[in-house]
């Protein structure tokens, strides 16, 4: 008769000495090898796709094809490499607009061929004519991660014109290099997507309302702002001020104090925010770490003239813009609670995939 195994603690293998560590290493080599690996080959589709959009063009002009040969180009193809994405009529299109839109494929820039997928390139050819523009939202969507979603938001809401244009007084009040970050800093109008609000009652509610937008939506207050607090309380010589929001910038180390007006701009206003950046500075700012603290007034509408005198009054570096609802067009772009849920429940499942099987391919 066998007798059972006597119960007691399990055996556990030790690791050799230096394990953990060179296990850590091996998972950043994979990690870096399998984003060089999919970045190689985003390139080469781009540089595909764009080739055969080049001779579509070439061919429709100099040999005088229709517009069919796309359709029978693209049942050719998808007959040829069955179950493989990217040969619709639509698809094939698209990339003759890119041949059009960058006639070199070196102008497209390698910011754009080696790092944007396809999805990105397509809203660059939807939305925007000028090459200009293309270029710079490309690399905008590349330092900032913006998914495709978020550049398709970006060019709607007409960031590139907006950016750095709200008036201040940063000129007269920060030395030359500090005055223009914080100015690029800046938007006018700002954006928020503000629904539900038709029915409050009070200014007080409103401005409630838009602060819960302003807080969840800080995407539109720029790259590398964090959250420090809502209605954040200063207690001086025994009275209470209360800043509606304060902002940290991660780049430029500053504060930023952001108050929200209903209604059209007034000087009293700028006081207030310059009092507010003021007690900041002077109770938060470390001055051997931060840069100064700057001011944001936003208002649902301003006459320059006064905000020119009123800036040009006012010690404190502050700006002044205004805060517009989104329009109908715009929100209906963008996704809905549900759909982001989805979103990332499918980005997880690919993860949980990925991790499974090992680096793959995929083409866009």
């Amino acid at each position: 008769m066998t007798l059972p195994e006597p119960i007691g603690p399990q055996r556990v293998d030790k690791s050799p000495v230096g394990y953990a560590e060179w296990l850590v290493e091996v998972k950043v080599r994979v990690r870096a090898a399998r984003y060089r690996a999919n970045r190689a080959a985003n390139a080469e589709v781009i540089r595909l796709y764009w080739s055969i959009g080049r001779d579509i063009v070439d061919r429709q002009e100099r040999l005088g094809w229709g517009a069919k040969v796309i359709d029978r180009l693209s049942a050719d193809l998808r007959r040829e490499f069955v179950g493989q994405q990217g040969w619709s009529p639509t698809n094939l299109k698209y990339m003759r607009v890119m041949a059009n839109a960058w006639p070199d494929l070196s102008a497209i820039g390698p910011h754009v061929v080696d790092q944007l997928p396809w999805g990105h390139v397509r809203v660059l050819l939807d939305k925007l004519s000028a090459r200009s523009d293309r270029d710079w939202y490309a690399s905008e969507a590349i330092a900032n991660g913006w998914s495709r979603d978020v550049l398709a938001f970006q060019i709607m809401s007409d960031l590139r014109s907006r950016l750095g244009s709200a008036p201040s007084n940063f000129d007269a009040t920060l030395a030359g290099p500090d005055s223009d970050q914080a100015q690029q800093m800046t938007k006018d109008p700002y954006r928020f997507e503000l629904q539900g609000l038709t029915s409050l009652a009070t200014e007080r509610e409103l401005e409630d309302a838009l602060m819960d937008r302003v807080q969840a939506t800080l995407l539109e207050l720029g790259r590398g702002i964090a959250f420090v607090g809502r209605q954040v309380r200063f207690t001086v010589d025994g009275q209470d001020h209360w800043v509606d929001l304060l902002m940290f910038h991660t780049e430029q180390l500053r504060y930023i104090v952001i108050e929200l007006k209903v209604g059209d701009f007034s000087p009293s206003q700028l006081g207030q925010l310059g009092t507010y950046v003021v007690m900041v500075d002077d109770l938060l700012r470390k001055p051997e770490i931060h840069a100064p603290t700057i001011g944001l007034l936003l208002c649902s509408g301003k006459r320059e003239s006064i905000v020119r005198y009123s800036l040009a009054s006012t010690a404190a570096p502050v700006a002044v813009a205004d805060w517009q609802r989104l329009p109908d067009d715009v929100r209906a772009a963008l996704p809905n609670a549900e759909e982001l849920e989805a979103v990332i429940h499918d980005e997880m499942a690919q993860r949980a995939v990925e991790a499974s099987e090992g680096p793959t391919v995929s083409w866009p």
